[in-house]
């Protein structure tokens, strides 16, 4: 076996949730309680070298929920042009303050964040919020200081589906 070259099979639990509202309400709510990561912000802290704590409590007033939109893409009028007519918009959801405890052990942990989700429209035009599970993801590195923080990232999701008055699956608040 090459030394240069890991393979680590893992299981991944992908996590769709019923929105039971229409997209765009829906789509409304998720981002206004997961606000954009504002650049500016965070490049000006950069800038000044403000220091860690200054970062940990600029993102502690961004993130009233604990989480930060860093990207979002929807692709529906793209692949409208396909005929395909249900939306989906896709986003990288995360907390830089949060992954650094992780990056800390292994920086490769930013293959999976931040948290890749989705809400999108199904076939009965029904909305949907899908994920993949934190803690299942970061599991997967073999290192419990990494593996704590994914469940603690479970938490956390949990507690924002909570807030959007959504179904929270069992597995989020499962014991460690």
């Amino acid at each position: 076996m090459d030394a240069r070259v890991r393979s680590v099979p893992h299981e991944v639990n992908r996590l769709a949730v019923a929105a039971d509202e229409p997209f765009d309400v829906f789509r409304d709510r998720y981002e206004r309680a997961v606000p954009e990561f504002d650049i500016d912000v965070f490049q000006r802290l950069v800038d000044e070298a403000a220091g860690w704590d200054a970062v940990l409590r600029a993102t502690a007033e961004a993130a009233p929920h604990d989480f930060l939109i860093y990207w979002s893409g929807d692709f529906a009028a793209l692949l409208g042009l396909a005929g395909e007519h249900r939306r989906c918009v896709q986003y990288l959801m995360g907390n830089h303050t949060i992954v650094q405890r992780m990056y800390h052990h292994d920086a490769s942990v930013m293959l999976y964040a931040p948290l890749r989700t989705a809400i999108y429209e199904d076939a009965e035009g029904r909305t949907w919020f899908t994920v993949d599970q934190p803690s299942t993801r970061f599991s997967s590195f073999g290192r419990p200081e990494i593996a704590e923080v994914g469940v603690e990232l479970d938490r956390k999701l949990a507690a924002l589906l909570g807030h959007l008055q959504m179904p929270v699956p069992a597995s989020l608040n499962a014991p460690a």
